[in-house]
């Protein structure tokens, strides 16, 4: 159980974002977050489609969420589809000010005695330079938070956004101070790319793989899995694979017991509760 003037200030946040929200859109009655423990390969994808976006992650354990987002008129707004955004949440309302709220005074950790940080993976989904310059603008309102680099100097804190999507690399390579970090993908392996940059490698399974998890892993796929995220952890990167089977069952426990076996460093999931108790018995 966290302390009770950390469970308020969740109970602010939560009241905040359900106030924000369109009326009708249903969201749960503001509680105190109780944080789960930490779950260092627990990557909420999609996590904004949850009824409670980000607190229920966080309350299962979850150090990576993901959300979608869009620049309208300025706003930085939630979503998966375009058609979604005017009834959708900002950005600020459903991540930056909770976790600002939740986060220790010191802004080095969302989940108390954890040594590891919490990964906010911001998906563009509109116009690249533009969007992410509103997200830098939005996390630097909220620099207590978030880890930064200045001059290829990374200073940690308890969060690191990390950019997905329609990501403006040479922009972000060019920047003397930034608060977010380039999501790379599989051909940027052995490129070189400083992890100050590119901490994160992300990629589509089925691109890569063809395993499901039902029977036995090829071993030629177990091998190139193994030395995949080997290579990537020799140059510093964080390893996710998105389009993993996510139907429960005993393919998807199969493959996620490959994943956690191989190092990967985000298991991705839309079911909370699932890899949860898959991470917290195994």
């Amino acid at each position: 159980m966290i302390a009770t003037s950390r469970a308020l200030a969740v109970t602010a946040a939560t009241l905040a974002l359900a106030l924000a929200l369109p009326t009708g859109t249903a969201l749960a009655a503001p509680a105190p977050v109780e944080l789960g423990t930490p779950l260092p390969q627990a990557h909420a994808h999609n996590d904004y489609e949850h009824e409670r976006p980000l607190l229920d992650a966080l309350e299962q354990g979850f150090t990576s969420v993901e959300a979608d987002v869009w620049l309208v008129d300025g706003e930085l707004r939630v979503a998966h589809d375009s058609w979604e955004v005017a009834d959708a949440p900002t950005l600020e309302e459903a991540y930056l000010d909770p976790l600002t709220e939740i986060a220790s005074p010191n802004g080095k950790e969302i989940y108390p005695g954890y040594d590891g940080d919490v990964q906010l993976l911001i998906d563009i989904k509109s116009e690249g330079p533009a969007t992410w310059r509103a997200v830098e603008a939005e996390l630097a309102e909220h620099s207590r938070i978030f880890t930064r680099v200045h001059r290829g100097k990374v200073k940690d804190r308890a969060v690191e956004a990390v950019i997905s999507g329609n990501r403006p690399r040479a922009e972000m390579e060019a920047a003397t101070t930034r608060y977010s970090f380039y999501d790379g993908r599989s051909t940027d392996l052995d490129s070189g790319t400083d992890a100050a940059l590119m901490p994160l490698v992300s990629d589509n399974w089925t691109k890569l793989f063809t395993w499901q998890g039902v029977g036995e892993m090829p071993a030629a796929e177990r091998e190139r899995l193994h030395d995949y995220v080997a290579g990537a952890h020799r140059d510093g990167y964080r390893v996710r694979f998105w389009a993993t089977n996510d139907i429960a069952g005993e393919a998807r426990t199969n493959l996620w017991r490959e994943l956690r076996d191989a190092g990967v460093d985000h298991i991705n999931t839309d079911d909370l509760e699932g890899l949860q108790e898959f991470l917290a018995q195994e």
